[in-house]
């Protein structure tokens, strides 16, 4: 491992705890800088998913009461951490583009509306709304690389605007929306407010009742540590029944348990937005993971992730060498930096993954992504890879 002294600023960043770092027995050949993309487990998730498929393989679904009372639990769990109104708020879907594509397909559009998002979101935040220029409906890519992101995005609001849908963290750069404020926006004009908050969730507090959305989507298997496959879908109960269902089954459905009724109805609850079977899977282990995050605390959480963050911004800015992408503004950042090396962008990355740097090319350059509980000389022997 690098050390300090082969950078160009010397801090020593607060350690994580014996028992968080407990959770994380990475290989020691690794470095993995790359929760924006897909997250390792903790170790409580590995045993909760080794609990429940030895569980299977002995008892099959003896005890899916027990199973039913996990799902109820990752739902209130995912209620605390996004603070919603309720649980009936919540559905549980397979991943984010299916919670963007259901708002897409749901939806009364006419022709004429209009759809605003920005140029840098990541093509789960694009296509589905494209998709719909069959029917008449605009997608509007603003340019948000100025100084203010959110005036460019409110200003190009209209009365046609039916539905802003906006990142809550820029994949590429890292760049931090302000979310009240559009949300305020979104309210004052008549316009739905859609967050893809995938970057955040796990990452930084988020409140959905400050930022007035209407619609929160994000997968689990990044920042939430949790597995690929297994969505929050949030949507507001005044907004629920403008989306026409696309999906039906029997687990959406009010008194789902009866099989033997000919009459139905769609369950009131978001649970309407969930055709069949449950990932019990996935359930167990998202459940586990978010158990860790939900103990330490979110502004706990965000505050370590921020400390690394910044402590990676500033030693590149320090150092002089590239360009960083990432937002200079600290109030700007999240758990991204994003930074454009002066050699070809190929060849730095293949020679970090040679060394056992697992990080991500994004944006136009390297994207180092760091979690609450990653180790100073990680971040330290990454640095001076890239600094050599």
């Amino acid at each position: 491992m690098a050390s300090r002294s082969s950078l160009p600023l010397s801090q020593v960043l607060p350690a994580p705890a014996a028992e968080i770092a407990a959770e994380f027995p990475l290989a020691a050949d690794l470095c993995y800088l790359n929760h924006a993309a897909v997250a390792p487990w903790p170790g409580r998730t590995l045993e909760a998913i080794t609990a429940f498929a030895q569980e299977n393989v002995t008892r099959g679904a003896a005890d899916y009461p027990r199973w039913h009372a996990m799902e109820a639990r990752l739902r209130a769990q995912l209620c605390t951490l996004i603070n919603a109104p309720s649980t009936d708020d919540i559905a549980l879907l397979k991943n984010t583009s299916e919670g963007l594509s259901l708002i897409a397909a749901g939806l009364p559009w006419q022709a004429g509306d209009r759809i605003v998002t920005s140029d840098q979101e990541f093509p789960s935040n694009r296509i589905p709304w494209q998709a719909l220029r069959p029917r008449g409906v605009d997608t509007l890519c603003v340019d948000i690389s100025g100084d203010d992101p959110e005036g460019a995005l409110i200003a190009a609001l209209t009365p046609r605007t039916r539905l802003l849908s906006i990142s809550s963290v820029q994949y590429g750069t890292g760049l931090r929306m302000d979310l009240a404020r559009l949300g305020d926006a979104c309210r004052a004009n008549g316009t739905l407010f859609c967050v893809d908050a995938i970057q955040s969730l796990g990452a930084l507090p988020f409140d959905v009742q400050a930022c007035c959305a209407d619609f929160v989507v994000a997968d689990g298997h990044k920042w939430m540590l949790g597995p690929e496959g297994l969505a929050l879908f949030y949507c507001r109960d005044s907004v629920r029944e403008q989306l026409a269902l696309t999906q039906y089954g029997w687990h959406m459905i009010e008194d789902a348990g009866n099989y033997d009724r000919d009459d139905w109805t769609p369950a009131q609850s978001a649970r309407r937005f969930e055709c069949g079977s449950p990932n019990m899977l996935a359930t167990h282990a998202l459940s586990a993971s978010l158990s860790l995050l939900l103990e330490v605390g979110m502004e706990q959480v965000s505050e370590a992730l921020l400390a690394r963050t910044d402590y990676i911004d500033r030693q590149l800015r320090a150092s002089g060498r590239g360009t960083v992408l990432s937002p200079a503004d600290a109030g700007r950042r999240a758990g991204i930096v994003t930074w454009r090396p002066d050699e070809p962008l190929e060849a730095c990355f293949e020679r970090l993954r040679a060394a056992g740097v697992v990080c991500a090319r994004r944006g136009g350059g390297i994207r180092l992504s760091p979690h609450f509980y990653t180790d100073q000389s990680v971040i330290d022997h990454a640095l001076g890879l890239l600094l050599a």
